[in-house]
């Protein structure tokens, strides 16, 4: 069972306003679970928008960030690469490396808020 793109952004939402037991996580480590949430939802918001144009692009996912710019539009392929390499890094753990401040992954959830829309909006449109 898979959630909706639009329920991981909510989720990764609820992570970095927290209320209750969510409270009590550090910051750092709520922040990289929103960030994997959040890639997670331009994951399934890519996979939708290639089902609907073009199916067979939904089996290779380099394919389908690189053949983007052809069908949704240079900007909205732009931002989809640059906010999924942001996510994947900050999904990563270094040990030598401070997490994710939870101020940069909710720029972030802005970002895919408005790219789940657009690539909803269906081909060539912009947000």
């Amino acid at each position: 069972m898979t959630a909706s793109a639009q329920a991981l952004v909510s989720a990764a939402d609820r992570l970095l306003n927290p209320s209750g037991a969510v409270a009590s996580l550090a910051p750092g480590l709520r922040a990289r679970a929103a960030a994997v949430l959040l890639r997670m939802a331009l994951d399934q918001a890519l996979d939708a928008y290639w089902a609907r144009v073009h199916p067979s692009m939904t089996r290779i996912g380099k394919h389908r960030m690189l053949c983007l710019e052809w069908y949704a539009g240079r900007d909205t392929a732009r931002r989809c690469r640059t906010t999924w390499l942001a996510l994947s890094a900050a999904c990563h753990y270094r040990a030598q490396e401070l997490p994710p401040a939870p101020a940069e992954i909710h720029a972030r959830l802005v970002e895919v808020t408005a790219l789940v829309a657009a690539l909803h909006a269906g081909p060539g449109t912009a947000p």
